[in-house]
């Protein structure tokens, strides 16, 4: 049972979500001290618990967004197990759920009949499309809604074809949008004593995110292209390349580029025509870059990394996945943590007054918590 203290301490949260993207939702509520009940179908439960990587016969995919949470098995078609939910959604402060539109309707369970046996009942649902447009009905995983939202299709070099973002960034932001939204209407409800439906499409929360490629397309009424790892509108803002690494390199105003210029003893390039503004840098940023590296070129990335720090301009290593777990940043952070001895991500909400514990429960065993919740729901 998750005894952490935080500001969502007493909150009761049922969880019908499963894989990624809602259970990433209901985690950031357990992390903010909800109590999350996961109800799973029988025998096999979610289906990530079969997923890889495993350590111990235990699915990481199901452990990273499932630690802390109570688990049980209900058979919703069962009169008994019927039973037990509806007084789990009695006592409920928050019922979450990330099946396509219609599904909870079919299985006797829509927002309008629940709200009835608890009017203060946060609805939230989480699904590819949304409740409502044309495409409501059609099923949806990650890297289809990364194809559908522009994400792919801008993402990746000029010269070289769409790119799935390295993670499933699609199912991760409708979760959070999930938290933002429960966390909203729970505000709502201390106002008006009413509980809500939150609705959340991950194509929604995608598109929310494209910034610049939008901004382009609104600005030209054109579609941009695919601009590897530099910014469309600030230079020199990319990847370059030193004497035996890479590094990344960010000048967002002229008095940044200026310090750079000093610290690659580049000083002529300040009052270098092709460069003295920001435009003008974009305009001619690939002539820059190579001179740039032509200098980079001549020390090794830890030497480039120490002068460039030191003149104020922001600039980092490249670090492999598990470079950056091991940073001594990643430890001050509290971001890697102990959960049911499996080291996993930490809560990235620090929040003043409450604690962030190293050590944490792990994921529940399909049905662990089974007795004891169908006893305390049985009435």
């Amino acid at each position: 049972m998750n005894n952490r203290r935080g500001p969502f301490d007493g909150l009761l949260v049922i969880d019908l979500t499963h894989v990624l993207n809602g259970p990433f939702g209901t985690q950031l509520l357990c992390d903010a001290g909800a109590r999350v009940i996961k109800v799973e179908r029988p025998e096999q439960g979610d289906d990530t618990r079969s997923y890889e990587p495993f350590i111990d016969n235990q699915s990481l995919y199901y452990s990273f967004v499932n630690r802390g949470k109570e688990s049980i098995i209900l058979d919703l078609k069962d009169k008994d197990d019927l039973g037990i939910f509806y007084n789990m959604i009695k006592k409920a402060d928050v019922l979450a759920e990330n099946y396509r539109p219609g599904v909870m309707e079919k299985l006797g369970f829509p927002w309008e009949k629940l709200q009835e046996i608890n009017p203060r009942l946060i609805y939230a649902s989480s699904s590819g499309f949304g409740h409502t447009g044309p495409l409501r009905d059609m099923p949806a995983y990650d890297t289809i809604i990364q194809a559908m939202s522009g994400l792919m299709m801008e993402t990746g070099f000029p010269d070289g074809p769409p790119v799935r973002v390295g993670t499933s960034i699609s199912d991760l932001c409708a979760g959070i949008y999930m938290f933002a939204g429960i966390a909203s209407a729970l505000y709502g409800r201390e106002k008006t004593g009413h509980g809500a439906h939150v609705d959340i499409a991950m194509f929604d929360a995608t598109l929310s995110l494209l910034e610049h490629g939008l901004m382009s397309y609104i600005a030209t009424g054109r579609s941009p292209g695919r601009l590897g790892n530099r910014h469309p509108y600030m230079a020199p803002f990319d990847i370059f390349n030193t004497q035996d690494s890479s590094i990344s390199v960010c000048c967002g105003n002229d008095a940044l580029f200026s310090s750079l210029c000093e610290a690659l003893q580049l000083e002529d390039l300040i009052k270098d025509p092709r460069f003295v503004s920001n435009e003008m840098r974009v305009n001619n940023q690939a002539e820059l870059k190579i001179i740039l590296e032509a200098r980079l070129k001549t020390q090794p990335s830890s030497y480039w990394i120490e002068h460039i720090h030191m003149a104020g301009v922001p600039v980092a290593p490249l670090l492999t996945v598990a470079e950056a777990v091991e940073h001594p940043q990643t430890k001050a952070r509290n971001m890697m943590i102990d959960a049911g001895g499996i080291r996993m991500p930490g809560n990235p909400v620090k929040i003043s007054g409450y604690p962030d514990p190293h050590v944490r429960s792990g994921a529940a065993e399909l049905n662990q918590d089974g007795e004891r919740l169908r006893a305390e729901f049985s009435h």
